[in-house]
């Protein structure tokens, strides 16, 4: 592996184990084993380095979203992303909140507009088969506003002292988004 390579991987690994509050390029450079002036050699500087490193784990998330949707049941597939989405950040809560943390930012990310590309691709074939009872951007935004809620209680399940939320409670947020979307006919087929 490559000196590049080798910090961002240990990049992710301080953000999946510290968060972005408590990331410090030291730490990446001793789980690295390398020095500062590597370090800033490759990526400039601490940003560079924590910028790459959400570049990357949006690219990795993007990757999984391509991955899960196997079904060709367009409700299915849409079903299998948003499980997708929240099992990303179910494994990985402080990279999830990296990564949001970024878009509010204001930082462009293109695995992050391609992801949202994705559902609005999924969310349109519902349409193009009379299944969907909203626009597609509206549509788009409760299954990502619902997708993000879920996640947000992995985030948060430390800081409210509570166990990760139960699979009923991810199952009611996505059947409640579902049937805001669909016509009732297409609620009881996904």
């Amino acid at each position: 592996m490559n000196m590049r390579a080798a910090l961002l991987t240990a990049a992710l690994k301080v953000l999946e184990n510290e968060g972005e509050a408590r990331f410090s390029t030291r730490a990446v450079c001793h789980l690295a084993k390398v020095t500062a002036p590597t370090l800033y050699h490759h990526y400039g500087s601490a940003d560079g380095l924590l910028s790459a490193a959400m570049t990357e784990a949006f690219s990795q998330f993007l990757a999984s979203k391509k991955a899960a949707a196997k079904s060709s049941d367009p409700v299915v597939a849409l079903r299998e992303g948003w499980d997708d989405y929240v099992r990303f950040a179910a494994a990985r809560p402080r990279i999830y909140a990296a990564m949001m943390s970024r878009v509010l930012q204001g930082a462009q990310i293109p695995a992050a507009q391609q992801a949202f590309a994705l559902l609005l691709e999924r969310i349109s074939t519902i349409q193009d088969e009379g299944r969907l009872a909203l626009e597609v951007e509206v549509a788009a935004d409760l299954m990502w506003a619902s997708a993000n809620a879920a996640s947000q209680l992995y985030v948060t399940a430390q800081l409210r002292g509570t166990e990760p939320p139960t699979k009923g409670v991810l199952e009611a947020i996505c059947a409640n988004a579902l049937s805001a979307i669909l016509v009732p006919a297409a609620v009881s087929e996904g």
